[in-house]
């Protein structure tokens, strides 16, 4: 697997370029082999909005990490490209954002969607433009795998990577989702957004490709949603935050990585990463839009990735999402640590395809 072509003159140990690049690297998107497609939109948003600035954020952000990684040396020579976050989806968030309020404050003060005319002509509006951004991420990402890039995503609230699942499903007649988060995220509509942050899950399991779905990190769920895993014959397997703490710090029974081990398990040869930042501590994401107490360190989160990638499974595209700035624009946080995980997912990604042409190869001969 052959590295992007590395300019002369620039210096991996110099402070990040402010040249517009994810990390400040000097490659485009022909050179890079891991293509990030940024998408701005946090309009089904139930709590704090925020994350439609995620990925400039991260863009930003991200000039602050040094290079060199220890799990992964000298991999970003590859090519790591974030596109350009498309100003026309920014434009429509802003638009519908506000009508979304409007419906949320309405359902929050028991009122019926159904009685109010202009509530449902918002409603109508936000679930047309939301099946018109999962289209363009269906188009924008299909065409990244066709490029054969390792492509990822970046949001933006979780709902976004529904059009990314729907390319992946058109090529993989069977995967699975390691899915970290603080929610289950499968609730059907939730507030009547078709295709609601908190609705993903439910969601892309509507493709019959997603043969099992592991959730890990779980503190924050509804009864429909446990009622929902436990119908699903295990296709669903959720670690909840609170028994995988139990048995190590009380129970004793099991380490991180028996727990790793056991969630890795679970999964088929393929595998697809959704990573909700809201999956880690809180105070390593104290903006995002719907922070829960608890949670997994950043050395876990990094472990379990490491751990997946070691295992042999092979990765077929990640999305980071719910990363936010501070709502004044002042605080890094969020952004830094939201690009550290960027960091390691696209290099775990990396390392992945290094292991899976290395695995055909031998095949071959």
């Amino acid at each position: 697997m052959l590295s992007a072509p590395v300019p002369p003159n620039f210096d991996p140990n110099a402070p990040g370029d402010i040249n517009g690049n994810l990390f400040g690297l000097p490659f485009n998107y022909d050179d890079s082999l891991v293509a990030i497609l940024p998408v701005p939109w946090d309009v089904t948003t139930s709590y704090n909005p925020g994350t439609h600035a995620g990925p400039d954020a991260l863009r930003n952000a991200s000039l602050q990490i040094d290079l060199y990684d220890p799990d992964a040396p000298d991999f970003w020579q590859h090519g790591i490209y974030m596109l350009p976050t498309p100003a026309n989806w920014l434009e429509k968030n802003a638009e519908l954002r506000p009508l979304a309020e409007q419906v949320i404050n309405a359902l929050s003060q028991g009122q019926t969607i159904g009685d109010d005319i202009n509530l449902m002509h918002h409603l109508a509006a936000i679930n047309d433009n939301s099946h018109a951004l999962n289209d363009w991420v269906y188009a924008q990402t299909a065409q990244c795998l066709c490029d054969g890039k390792i492509t990822g995503l970046v949001g933006g609230e979780h709902s976004t990577p529904l059009g990314f699942i729907r390319a992946l499903s058109e090529i993989h007649n069977e995967f699975g989702i390691l899915h970290i988060d603080a929610h289950a995220d499968l609730r059907h509509a939730y507030e009547g957004f078709t295709y609601s942050h908190a609705s993903i899950m439910y969601n892309a399991l509507q493709y019959p490709q997603i043969t099992r779905l592991v959730s890990v990190g779980l503190r924050d769920v509804c009864d429909e949603e446990m009622e929902r895993i436990a119908d699903s014959n295990g296709r669903i397997r959720a670690f909840f935050d609170r028994d995988l703490k139990n048995q190590i710090y009380i129970e004793r029974k099991r380490t991180w990585a028996d727990q790793c081990k056991k969630m890795i398990s679970k999964l088929p040869k393929k595998v697809y990463i959704s990573f909700d930042i809201d999956g880690l501590d809180p105070s390593l994401c104290p903006n995002t839009g719907t922070p829960v107490p608890g949670g997994l360190s950043f050395h876990e989160a990094v472990y379990l990735l490491h751990s997946l990638v070691k295992s042999g499974k092979q990765i077929i595209g990640f999305d980071l999402c719910e990363v936010s700035p501070s709502h004044d624009g002042t605080n890094e946080w969020d952004a830094n640590v939201g690009a550290r995980i960027l960091y390691k997912l696209c290099n775990f990604a990396i390392e992945a395809r290094q292991q899976y042409i290395r695995k055909m190869s031998k095949r071959s001969t």
